[in-house]
């Protein structure tokens, strides 16, 4: 009798799994190129969210003081003539619509990378001081050395990692903890916040005003031979996110899971956080820093795909999206054009509120 119990309690366990398989089966869809198995949901909203990449592009290209319809906008993107919407839309607005997307799209994926990492959601690299350390080594180069993009990109980038090894060496006990990090992050943050001040104080007036205007947060004068540079140089890093993906969802399961599966937790973690730093480093060498949307776009997706862990594509997708938005209002919206850090900025301190409102009712 006990037998027969016992097998039918078996057989019971395993047509739930099954069912289990079959309904994961069911809500899940196999990439055939790389053989990835991705949830239904997360394919329909990235779907969703690159055609409304794809529209609000075609908008914004014929959006300004010489509007274009859709027909002209593609035909000068076609043209092989070189008429004057040609001009106007390939040499003039498309630059600041694909740094809008790519810059997006990076920041997004800097903040899911420090987010997972911290597994919190307020920990976003302009949080904790990773993107004030990028604006603090472009600083000294301006007021110190002069402005040109070369050293302006290897200033940011320098000071974003000295700024992270400052960080993670105080953070450091036995290991790092999240919340450790995000608390150390905000000091260090402060602490640029003053110096950076200091810095500007001591500059001559125009390179101090020049350096405040670009630190706002401004793609508008970034052009192609910023762009490319810059274009190059995030796609090999989102590459590296790739590459490092599994490390990062181990990670997202605490530091024990991560060891159980024999993975050395430290040096993941730091080539993670290196590779997030570059990110935010690069998009602020080359516009200055943006805020918010690095903390914003990771939430904003998992929300939308309804995710456990963070969606790195629909992150990316998402803060490609809010950072044209946010241009798309900066130029055409508001009385008059501003940063678009400024728009991100108003944008990113609602959402934080929201945030931290929505934490705070969480129960203990």
């Amino acid at each position: 009798m006990s037998a027969r119990i016992s097998g039918a309690q078996t057989d019971a366990a395993s047509v739930q799994t099954a069912d289990a398989k079959a309904r994961r089966r069911a809500s899940s869809a196999r990439i055939p190129i790389v053989g990835v198995i991705v949830p239904k949901r997360q394919l329909v909203v990235s779907a969703a969210l690159a055609l409304a990449i794809l529209l609000l592009a075609v908008v914004a290209l014929g959006s300004g003081d010489y509007p274009l319809s859709l027909v002209e906008v593609v035909r000068a993107v076609f043209a092989t003539d070189g008429g004057f919407d040609t001009t106007i839309v390939l040499e003039w607005r498309l630059p600041r619509v694909l740094v809008a997307v790519v810059f997006g799209a990076a920041l997004a994926l800097s903040g899911a990378i420090f987010q997972s990492v911290t597994r919190n959601p307020l920990g976003s690299p302009d949080i904790i001081g990773f993107a004030t350390g990028s604006y603090t080594g472009a600083l000294i180069v301006l007021t110190l050395i002069g402005e040109s993009y070369v050293s302006t990109a290897v200033g940011a980038i320098g000071g974003g990692l000295i700024s992270a090894a400052v960080v993670y060496v105080l953070a450091y006990r036995r290991g790092i903890q999240g919340f450790r990090l995000i608390i150390v992050g905000i000091a260090v943050t402060a602490i640029l916040h003053a110096f950076n001040t200091w810095l500007l104080l001591r500059a001559q007036v125009e390179v101090a005003m020049a350096a405040s205007i670009w630190g706002a947060g401004s793609i508008s004068l970034v052009g192609w031979d910023e762009a490319l540079p810059a274009f190059a140089l995030l796609g090999g890093l989102a590459l590296l996110v790739i590459v490092l993906a599994g490390r990062l969802r181990q990670l997202e399961l605490g530091d024990d899971a991560a060891k159980a599966h024999g993975m050395r937790v430290e040096p993941a973690r730091l080539a993670l956080l290196v590779v997030g730093v570059a990110l935010i480093a690069v998009v602020t060498a080359s516009s200055g820093p943006i805020a918010f949307v690095a903390l914003a776009a990771p939430q904003i997706a998992t929300r939308l795909t309804k995710s456990a862990g963070l969606p790195l594509v629909a992150s990316a997708l998402t803060g490609a999206l809010l950072l044209l938005v946010a241009d798309f209002v900066a130029q055409h919206v508001l009385p008059a054009a501003v940063p678009v850090g400024m728009v991100t900025v108003v944008i990113g301190g609602l959402y934080l509120i929201g945030l931290l409102i929505g934490q705070a009712r969480k129960p203990l």
